[in-house]
This record gives structure tokens, sequence and C-alpha cells, in this order.
């Protein structure tokens, strides 16, 4: 019977390791044409708010360093996320478009998803974080 409360404690223990398990999720951003301004990393977890500015579960602004810049999303708790980025190069912390409302900036999503005349869905982008992982989305 002293076996019993043993297993318990271990199969306890073990459950809530996984249940507090954090990873990281670095995002190595290609293809910057240019030094100027800043690389925007949004970091999304729910369908309704992806790719809106402003409603991230995580967002940076790090320096842009050409050809490629890299950032690190640290502790997170495993589950699916999207990333949007996108080049700011005049700081002015939007995305600007033309008066058709493509935009001028150069931009990416997680998984390179790219959608026809807007952007990609949470699906089409989504990455299952189970353990650290690193990925390279691709701006144009």
């Amino acid at each position: 019977m002293k076996v019993f409360p043993i297993l318990l404690f271990f199969l306890f223990t073990s459950f809530q390791w996984r249940m507090d398990s954090k990873s990281n999720l670095t995002v190595t951003v290609t293809n910057i044409q240019n030094s100027k301004g800043k690389i925007s990393f949004g970091l999304f977890r729910k369908v309704d708010s992806f790719p809106v500015k402003g409603k991230q579960f995580k967002g940076v602004f790090i320096d842009t360093k050409k050809p490629s810049t890299k950032y690190t999303f640290e502790n997170l708790a495993d589950g699916q996320y999207a990333v949007a980025i996108f080049h700011d190069e005049n700081e002015n912390g939007i995305m600007d478009k033309n008066m058709f409302g493509a935009p001028t900036e150069a931009y990416g999503f997680s998984r390179n998803a790219r959608g026809t005349f807007s952007a990609p869905s949470f699906e089409e982008a989504k990455i299952d974080l189970k353990e650290n992982k690193s990925i390279e989305i691709w701006i144009k």
C-alpha cells in the first residue's frame, strides 16, 4: 500500500509539470531590404484578434538589421500561436498603406502564409508550440 501514495505523488507532479510547461518561440525575419526603422513582431493566440495590431497577445518593436532580424518570445504556455511581422521603416507605429488599402511596407506571417487580397487566417498562420521552436518569416 505504500507504493500507491508514491505513485500518486509522481503522477500528480509530472502532470503539474506538464501544465506549467513553458516554451520559447524564436522568430527570424528575413529578406529585409534596408536597415531603416524597426521590425514589429506581433504574437497572437486568438483567432478573432489575428492579425489586428493592438490586439496581439505580445508585441515588440526591434531595431532593424539587414538582411535579418531575430526576436525570441520567452516563457510561452504550450498552445497555438500565430505571428504577424511588418517593417516599420518610418517608425510611426503602424503599417502604412496606399489609397487602395494595400500595404506599402514589407510584411509577413508565420508559416509564410499569404492571403490573396487580405491577411491570411489564423488557421493558415498558426504554429503548435509544445517545445522550444524557431521559425523564419520571409517578408515582402
